[in-house]
């Protein structure tokens, strides 16, 4: 079994890795239904959605019908609006049919414009905090892609008592030192603030060569076998993260083995090598890529 860790200040212990529900995106229900099933086997407790991925809430639906109360659950809104975000999150309550969820994030809050909006007045960290006052959230986070990512949610922090954040952490980012420098800035705040830090990225070899279409996530992961065990073991041998697990549902058993085994911490060496024998390459290059 996995083991579970304090999400923060919330007061859930929560399974160390998260359940990325963006792998039920472009399922049919019953190909949902059986990776769902899956978590059972390892205690994951905790899923996170969002309002943008494709049928993921809708195939939530019936599974949480039947357990709701066994999971903290988190979705996202992408609208910086107050009244957007509002009806963004009611839409996503009505497709997963329940009261309320544990977690609203504001999804990849990174362009400084947008960070204006969400905090400014009428915007959706106002809305979302009404909507906590009301009972249909009983958290907020904010999360982000990009090698600016960091840097931003400090700033978000120092406008607003996030309960969450969430970025991009592998041996391949942290190698960038003005990266590392920020990601450690962050996780120092968040140990200070008791704010829970949640990673993605874990598994992450490459942008696809051909493109996204037809493959199960937006960029290349590893292969099953030991590279992909290292790039798990190397975020959850750091006490305190979360791992958010991949988009490509057809490595989630072997993600959860992993995890659910006693850790080997890889070495530098050992990720370094993996780096090398993979072709792997920093997924950001670029502001353009930051919007993804």
């Amino acid at each position: 079994m996995i083991d579970l860790l304090p999400f923060g200040r919330t007061g859930h212990l929560s399974s160390r890795v998260i359940f990325g529900a963006a792998a039920l995106g472009g399922m049919s229900q019953s190909r949902a239904d059986q990776t769902l099933a899956i978590l059972a086997d390892y205690g994951v407790n905790h899923i996170d959605t969002a309002a943008s991925y494709g049928a993921s809430e809708d195939r939530l639906r019936p599974f949480l019908a039947d357990h709701r109360d066994e999971f903290f659950l988190a979705t996202k809104t992408g609208e910086r609006d107050g009244d957007a975000a509002r009806r963004e999150l009611k839409r996503s309550l009505e497709r997963m049919d329940v009261d309320h969820v544990d977690l609203i994030q504001l999804h990849n809050l990174v362009e400084p414009e947008e960070l204006e909006q969400a905090h400014g007045p009428g915007g959706a960290v106002e809305a979302l905090a009404r909507a906590r006052d009301e009972g249909l959230v009983r958290f907020i986070g904010v999360t982000g892609h990009g090698m600016r990512i960091a840097d931003m949610h400090l700033r978000s922090l120092q406008r607003f008592p996030f309960d969450s954040v969430l970025l991009p952490y592998n041996f391949l980012m942290m190698q960038d030192a003005a990266y590392r420098a920020s990601f450690e800035d962050l996780v120092a705040l968040c140990a200070e603030q008791d704010v829970a830090v949640q990673t993605i990225k874990s598994i992450a070899r490459r942008r696809w060569s051909d493109g996204t279409e037809g493959h199960r996530s937006w960029y290349e992961p590893l292969p099953a076998g030991d590279s992909l065990a290292r790039g798990v073991a190397y975020v959850l041998g750091r006490p305190g993260l979360f791992l958010n697990s991949s988009s490509d549902a057809t490595l989630l058993r072997d993600i959860l083995e992993v995890a659910s085994q006693p850790l080997a911490v890889p070495t530098d060496e050992q990720m370094a090598a993996d780096v090398a024998e993979h072709d792997m390459a920093v997924l950001f290059d670029g502001a353009e890529l930051e919007r993804i």
